[in-house]
């Protein structure tokens, strides 16, 4: 006798390719939310008053906003586009700022331009190994590099008023 032939339905072979398929999904949307995101400079104060008190009171980057919003009618969405990719907080990255009606947290550029999005950092209460703390010229360059100095004038600052 031969071995029995098995015979499968396509309901049933239907329902096992969407279960195989969806197998997979729970842990990458798990890991997608447990994704560190952008929680804002007024968080940071928390625990570190002296540095978003100097940050607020000698940074430019604090009130950074301020002349996008001045000159935001004059721009095209792309050359807007630009202006926050700088002067706000994680724009154009998950998380970071969309609009100054939805992320007003995060309309400046904050202290997560530099050391990153701060969220695993913050809940597991302040862990340094997970926020930069080691910033290197070129961490700055993104924004600060030698177009934009000829453009604006500006030279980067390592330390920005904040530490």
């Amino acid at each position: 006798m031969g071995r029995p032939m098995l015979r499968l339905h396509l309901p049933v072979l239907l329902a096992a390719l969407t279960m195989l398929a969806a197998w997979g999904r729970p842990a990458e949307a798990s890991a997608q939310a447990e994704a560190p995101r952008y929680v804002g400079s007024a968080v940071c104060a928390g625990c570190h008053p002296g540095q978003y008190e100097r940050y607020r009171q000698y940074s430019k980057k604090a009130h950074s906003s301020r002349g996008v919003k001045l000159m935001a009618k004059g721009l095209t969405p792309e050359e807007l586009a630009s202006c926050y990719g700088c002067h706000t907080t994680g724009y154009g990255k998950p998380g970071g700022f969309t609009d100054f009606a939805a992320t007003p947290e995060l309309a400046d550029a904050g202290c997560e331009v530099c050391h990153g999005p701060g969220s695993a950092h913050v809940d597991a209460g302040g862990d340094p190994a997970l926020i930069k703390n080691k910033l290197a010229m070129a961490d700055c360059e993104g924004c600060h590099n030698a177009e934009r100095v000829r453009n604006f004038n500006f030279k980067p600052m390592l330390f920005a008023g904040a530490h």
